[in-house]
């Protein structure tokens, strides 16, 4: 999981590259990047192929692509894991973060099986959390028939992420900008995107905090769409296979360092946990559920006509060259429109082609929201509404659209500073009319906004942090990406989305994110024009009348800290 020291650092970092000038290393120049591309995704010919052609003619869909919502923990791992085992052709992965840890150890111990038995393997990473520890994921670009790229890297060393940081001062755009896309995909068929990174926290398995965080597992030709967002991210210039930026010999010496760190580690828990007691690690709770692979066989699709919005790479400028200039752009794809679904105003074709007038994944959204017709149910986990953002609700609620958001409080933020740019548009957003509620974050079983069907709850208290990105609309138009609603997901991060036209899945979608609001977090009011956190129901709180959960130090550091802070930079 990253550490809120980590966030903290790269969300504030732009404010002090104004004051500080610094930087020494650079990027290697030249690079040979060899292009490649999905394969071609035969009706069948491959197991997974197959499956996907049989469940559909089962079902008698009138759709060709399906959608399977994984909102739990051990639902969202062990569809990965299907897909690892089930892959006979392609592994393509798509990561902000990828962090070494018990739970991806299991997953790369299978991307290295799939690699043996010849499929091949293409990891595409962002570059910001490659440091300490996380850097270790980096040994699978030195496995035959692996291939793995970091995107925007940051130049100088990976023994901490505060070095590099400190290296890269003088190019704060850079660490601003990050390549934010999150995709799992096998034999160009079948694929999950959404909010989650690869790591204990996004599984369940952190002992101090897991995020709350869903997935969709997508199948048939909406894939295709998918692997070719892949593929302009993978060739492009942006993209720096890992060999031309770290050595073999400098990733032993990691490898070294992080073997002692973590040898250190083990003896101070076992002093912990002497006689019996103390808080398990993450490798006791990674074995505490059975890391069983999801049974694609069994698995419910609901089949739907969908597309897929993606930024353009270009969203973040390149390093030199005539196209170093910032050039976004949206992608979006066509729906399945070969059943005859209706081109009317709530069509899925009239929802892309609204979609499309906006340049970036974010702004597309807002055009969506802004033609809403009757609700608008929301998770953003940081929630930044900027002015564009704000027009688009308030154009909603002329219309008397009903607009609910369910965000972090700022107990459950991993980022507090995030938390401000929030905070400052909290008590306008409210006289708007708009519904706003706040994970709790201090759960025994923190489970999921989604139910707990799928999920998995370990022994201990976990604090729950809210990851996931969803949005549902008129109860019929589902969004899952890995898009926030905030300007740094606007304007700097690169995202990508599916929209499902699917009265049943936004249905659930709608009745879970309901029961998550109803049952697990704060609603905030306003009463005499002053905040009050209505408790949750059934949870025996007390309504209170500021931040709940956190503490007074936190709350008067954010009180000074974000006057200081411009919306952008959080």
């Amino acid at each position: 999981m990253p550490s809120s020291f980590q966030t903290f650092f790269r969300r504030s970092t732009a404010l002090l590259a104004l004051l500080t000038l610094g930087a020494c290393a650079q990027l290697p120049q030249n690079v040979d990047r060899p292009v490649s591309t999905a394969i071609a995704a035969p009706a069948t010919g491959t197991a997974l192929a197959d499956l996907v052609q049989q469940r559909r003619q089962a079902e008698k869909a009138r759709y060709e692509s399906g959608f399977l919502l994984l909102g739990g923990p051990q639902a969202a791992y062990g569809s990965r894991l299907a897909l690892i085992e089930g892959a006979q052709k392609t592994l393509d992965l798509q990561y902000y973060a990828i962090h070494a840890d018990a739970s991806t150890g299991r997953l790369v111990r299978g991307l290295r099986a799939a690699a043996e038995r010849g499929v091949r393997v293409r990891v595409l990473l962002d570059d910001f959390h490659s440091t300490g520890r996380d850097a270790l994921v980096l040994g699978l670009a030195f496995i035959p028939n692996i291939q793995m790229r970091l995107f925007n890297p940051l130049a100088g060393s990976r023994d901490s992420t505060f070095s590099r940081l400190l290296n890269s001062i003088d190019d704060a755009s850079r660490i601003q900008q990050r390549m934010h896309n999150k995709l799992f995909l096998a034999d160009n068929v079948l694929g999950v995107t959404g909010g989650r990174n690869l790591g204990d926290a996004y599984f369940g398995n952190a002992t101090n905090g897991n995020f709350v965080d869903v997935d969709v597992l997508a199948a048939g030709p909406i894939v295709q769409d998918l692997s070719r967002s892949f593929d302009s991210y993978w060739n492009n210039e942006r993209a720096y296979p890992v060999q031309s930026l770290v050595t073999r010999e400098e990733l032993q010496a990691m490898r070294d360092r992080a073997k002692r760190a973590a040898q250190e580690l083990a003896e101070e828990s076992a002093r912990q946990q002497e006689g019996g007691a103390g808080t398990p690690t993450a490798e006791q709770r990674a074995r505490a559920w059975d890391e069983k692979p999801l049974d694609l066989r069994t698995a419910t699709f609901v089949w739907a006509p969908a597309v897929m919005l993606a930024d353009k790479p270009g969203k973040i400028p390149a390093d030199s060259g005539p196209g170093n200039a910032k050039a976004p752009g949206l992608v979006v794809s066509r729906p399945d429109d070969k059943a005859g679904s209706s081109r009317g105003p709530a069509s899925l074709e009239a929802a892309s082609d609204i979609a499309a007038s906006g340049d970036t994944v974010v702004e597309g959204l807002l055009q969506l929201i802004g033609q809403a017709r009757t609700d608008l149910t929301i998770i953003s986990p940081y929630f930044v509404p900027g002015k564009d953002m704000l027009q688009a609700f308030s154009t909603a609620r002329a219309r008397n659209v009903r607009i609910r958001v369910l965000t972090n409080s700022l107990a459950s933020n991993d980022a507090p500073v995030a938390h401000v740019g929030y905070a400052r548009h909290r008590e306008k957003l409210l006289k708007m009319g708009i519904e706003l509620y706040e994970l709790r974050s201090e759960q025994a079983s923190f489970g999921n906004v989604f139910g707990s069907s799928g999920g998995s709850s370990a022994p201990g208290e976990s604090r729950a942090m809210l990851h996931s990105k969803v949005l549902v609309m008129d109860g019929r138009l589902l969004v899952v990406g890995s898009m926030n609603l905030d300007l740094r997901s606007q304007l700097q991060n690169t995202e990508i989305a599916l929209l499902i036209r699917s009265n049943e899945l936004s249905r659930a979608a709608t009745e879970q994110i309901e029961r998550g609001m109803r049952e697990r977090s704060w609603r905030v009011e306003l009463v005499d024009g002053s905040l009050v956190w209505r408790a949750p129901q059934g949870s025996g709180l007390k309504d209170a009348t500021t931040e709940p959960d956190a503490g007074a130090m936190l709350r008067l550091m954010l009180k000074l800290f974000g006057p200081l802070a411009p919306d952008q930079l959080l």
